[in-house]
């Protein structure tokens, strides 16, 4: 999956609407928020990398992983018509590709952004 630029979030407001009555879920190097939105064609994402998660070539690279992630496992998603915001934690840049990675899916299964596998008898 491709992110066109079409699929970013780029007004204020949506972004504040996520935050108000959206759902969040906090781990060790990401904040993962999302609302569902029937009117939405399909997924739209932001990411937020404030000064504190490092110097701009670190932010820039985080900002670069999430999309990356986004891309890889965003086909994957139950409901891909949504809001999804990524907020990079201070020292996420510090770490791993795979513990960022760790850290993401499993604040995407906290919300339940994924399809439930079918229970084998």
């Amino acid at each position: 999956m491709r992110l066109p630029r079409k699929s970013s979030i780029r007004n204020r407001a949506d972004f504040a609407r996520v935050k108000t009555t959206g759902q969040a879920k906090a781990g060790r190097f990401v904040v993962l928020s999302t609302l569902a939105d029937p009117a939405l064609e399909s997924l739209q994402t932001g990411f937020i990398t404030t000064k504190r998660c490092g110097k701009a070539n670190q932010r820039v690279l985080l900002r670069r992983r999430f999309r990356f992630l986004v891309q890889t496992h965003g086909a994957e998603f139950a409901d891909p018509r949504r809001y999804l915001v990524t907020i990079a934690r201070p020292g996420a840049s510090a770490a791993t590709f795979d513990e960022l990675k760790a850290d993401w899916l499993r604040q995407a299964r906290r919300l339940g952004l994924f399809n439930r596998p079918e229970a084998k008898p």
